[in-house]
């Protein structure tokens, strides 16, 4: 039996890992794709994302059936709130990412996500008064010191970066507190969404500056993509966060901005000064401060788990 539970367990962290990875890896292919849709501007693009994603919602709730639990979340005040609120701030997230990744500023969006787990922990700070471990005061230290440098460096604040981060530690934090299944959690999202998206995307056909349509099929067709692009990394993301437990997940979420920062420094040619990499160095070394802060505090928590079962046996 105990073979059996093992053998299970060990299946579910190799297809955690696989979901886990691949989420990941989308997510840093993802500057590759968004300036594939000019000439739509950023604004139309997001426009786009938000309706096609809650189509492609639609039809996984159709396939798995929950329906009934996406209209219990709408008939429920104390959720809509949380989600409404997850709503603009990942408009805002998705906003700033695809005007970064169209505009010349793909390095500075991985900045944005290496540093959000500092963010995170932050919120927590700020938000729910948790007491900050010395090695995590060292590593948002050494994160706020990066983003001093590279203000400097910059000639004004990384505010794509810091928006990023801001907001995905925010929506983080508001699912958190919502506590509900991915696509019924992102159905309900995009739903209060589509309304203000679908009036804008009407807006620029009146004024005659809408691409969609107008710009060829295949300019069309990756527009459409937009819902299927953003959908698949989140139902990967939802299969592995049930497999794997937060110290993977956490050190899997570097994956995407390892590649978002190799495609800024390579594919798109951006540059990078010494004070930029001084900069960067900085955040990786607060990064791995952080990663392994997290890796010893659990090590430690399962140590004495394990030691008070072996007691509560004995006894």
């Amino acid at each position: 039996m105990l073979s059996k539970h093992v053998a299970t367990t060990n299946t579910d962290s190799k297809s955690g890992l696989i979901y886990g990875s691949a989420a990941y890896l989308c997510w840093g292919f993802f500057p590759l794709y968004w300036p594939l849709l000019d000439p739509a501007s950023p604004l139309e693009v997001l426009a786009h994302r938000i309706v096609w994603t809650l189509v492609f919602c639609v039809g996984l709730l159709t396939i798995t059936r929950k329906w009934g639990a996406y209209r219990s979340i709408l008939r429920q005040r104390r959720l809509m709130v949380p989600l409404a609120m997850a709503s603009v701030v990942i408009t805002v997230n998705w906003g700033a990412f695809i005007w970064g990744v169209t505009n010349g500023h793909v390095i500075e969006t991985s900045l944005g996500y290496f540093i959000n787990p500092l963010m995170t922990v932050l919120l927590g700070v700020f938000l729910l008064g948790e007491n900050l471990r010395r090695l995590q005061w060292v590593a948002v230290g050494l994160g706020t010191l990066a983003v001093v440098v590279l203000t400097v460096d910059y000639g004004r604040p990384p505010w794509v970066a810091l928006v990023l981060a801001t907001s995905f530690a925010t929506y983080g934090f508001l699912k958190k507190r919502a506590n509900l299944g991915t696509i019924e959690a992102l159905s309900v999202e995009t739903t209060i969404l589509t309304p203000f998206a679908i009036a804008y995307l009407v807006f620029l056909g009146t004024a005659g500056t809408l691409a969609f349509g107008n710009e060829g099929a295949l300019n069309t067709v990756l527009l459409m993509g937009t819902g299927v692009v953003t959908g698949i990394p989140l139902l990967m993301f939802g299969a592995a966060a049930t497999r794997l437990t937060l110290t993977t997940i956490g050190i899997l979420q570097y994956l995407g901005p390892i590649l978002q920062f190799i495609f800024g420094l390579t594919i798109f040619g951006e540059e990078m000064g010494t004070a930029r990499w001084i900069g960067f160095v900085m955040v990786w070394s607060a990064l791995v401060i952080f990663t392994y802060d997290a890796m010893s505090t659990r090590r430690r928590a399962k140590r004495t788990a394990d030691e008070c079962a072996a007691e509560s046996t004995a006894i």
